[in-house]
Parts: C-alpha cells; structure tokens; sequence
C-alpha cells in the first residue's frame, strides 16, 4: 500500500496511540489479577508500537513473527534495538499465545507483573527511535 507522508505519519501516530492506550489497559487488568490477559496487552502495546517503527522505514511484515523478525532483521541485528528488548517482545509474544490459546495454562503474578515495567521501558525505546529525525 502506498501512502502519502501525511497518510504514513497519521497512521504512524494512531499506532503510537494505541499502544500507549493498550499498555494503560494492561496496568489497569493488573488491578484485577487477571495475568493472561495483562500478559495480552502488554504484548500488543509493544506490537503496536513496534508496527509503527517499521512503518516509519518502510518495512511490512504480514504476521505477528513477520513483525518480530523484520524488528530482529533491521533493529536487533545491527544493534539499534538493544537484544533484551527484542527477548522481552518474543516472551510476550509467546505467553500471549499461550494464555490466549492453551486452556489449560495460566499465567502468573510472578511471570507478569515484573513485565510490566520491562514493556513500558520497551515502549519508551522504541518509541524515540520513531521520534528520531522527524
């Protein structure tokens, strides 16, 4: 899809927005001790904003590993994203799996509440390399 500089910048920033508004959501579900569904935001505020890094250079990816592996591919790989920070987002991706999709598993307080902060430093990371040259 091509977009515009206007039509990529405005949808660069409905990302940013949506991943700060999910990352909220998932301090909020915390209150309530509901740790799969915490382990479900915190990933896809980091998909979010993620996405829109990508976005920002161009790169499309078509799934969920297409995201992770294009963040490893052009971000990891070349040291602009640190390694913890691309470990972080593919354990949240995959305990979002399993607490969305395996019955009889389920998170704890233990695993997840010490994500929490982890994400919202993966956010901020990400987030000024989005900010980074306009």
């Amino acid at each position: 899809m091509m977009l515009t500089k206007e039509e990529r910048s405005a949808l660069i920033n409905l990302k940013v927005q949506k991943a700060k508004d999910t990352f909220k959501e998932a301090e909020g579900i915390s209150t309530l001790k509901f740790w799969n569904a915490v382990a479900n935001r915190l990933y896809y505020s980091c998909y979010y904003i993620t996405s829109a890094l990508l976005l920002k250079y161009s790169y499309s990816a078509q799934s969920h590993k297409g995201v992770i592996g294009l963040l490893g591919l052009h971000f990891i790989k070349k040291g602009i994203v640190s390694r913890d920070s691309g470990k972080l987002f593919s354990r949240l991706f995959e305990m979002r799996q399993t607490g969305d999709y395996d019955d009889l598993f389920n998170l704890s307080e233990e695993e997840v509440l010490p994500l929490i902060p982890a994400a919202e430093e993966y956010l901020d990371e990400i987030l000024k390399l989005i900010e980074k040259n306009g």
